[in-house]
């Protein structure tokens, strides 16, 4: 039997990370954006929202696998959520941190493919305006800690590597799509 496959999309806020999960369902049924619980304000669509003794739960009994802080809120990755999320597919996570890739990779038995989505800071606020963002400088602030975090890490190797003014949503679903079938092709051959 070939490993649990998963995707990690990684890079700075509107690189494309939910336009291109959105092309990837739409793509196959198989991958679905894996819902991170949120424990704070804001959007919540697209994430599980939880309370602060939910978290200390999942903390408390080791299940959390990786959680940062941003935007004034918690978001985590969970050992019970993803279960269920590879119970259903591939779960495509997404990430602004290095150091979140590297604990789900090392935290979580997968065979994750890590794809970096990129696009300038100044596609960063041009999007994000257009979407009609509230925290627009917030967002500009996490592009530049998620610069900051590529230079930091700059051994990192990526699976995939797609700058999102250059390839449609769907160009870069499909080799994402492709990367994982070469990737089952590997490990089944």
């Amino acid at each position: 039997m070939s490993p649990k496959q998963g995707v990690i999309l990684y890079g700075p806020p509107a690189s494309g990370k939910d336009t291109v999960t959105t092309a990837l369902s739409e793509l196959g049924s198989r991958y679905a954006q894996f819902a991170r619980l949120k424990v704070g304000t804001g959007k919540s669509v697209g994430y599980r929202m939880g309370t602060t003794e939910q978290l200390r739960e999942l903390e408390a009994a080791g299940d959390v696998v990786y959680a940062n802080h941003r935007y004034g809120n918690t978001y985590a990755i969970d050992a019970p959520g993803l279960d269920a999320a590879f119970a259903a597919g591939v779960p495509v996570v997404h990430l602004g941190q290095v150091d979140g890739i590297r604990a789900l990779v090392g935290g979580y038995p997968a065979d994750w493919s890590v794809v970096l989505l990129w696009c300038p800071r100044e596609v960063t606020e041009q999007r994000s305006a257009g979407r009609g963002d509230s925290d627009t400088a917030a967002r500009l602030a996490a592009w530049d800690a998620t610069r900051e975090d590529l230079d930091a890490h700059p051994g990192r190797t990526w699976d995939l590597t797609v700058d999102t003014t250059e390839a449609t949503p769907q160009e870069a679903a499909r080799l994402i799509d492709h990367l994982l079938a070469q990737r089952a092709g590997a490990a089944t051959g």
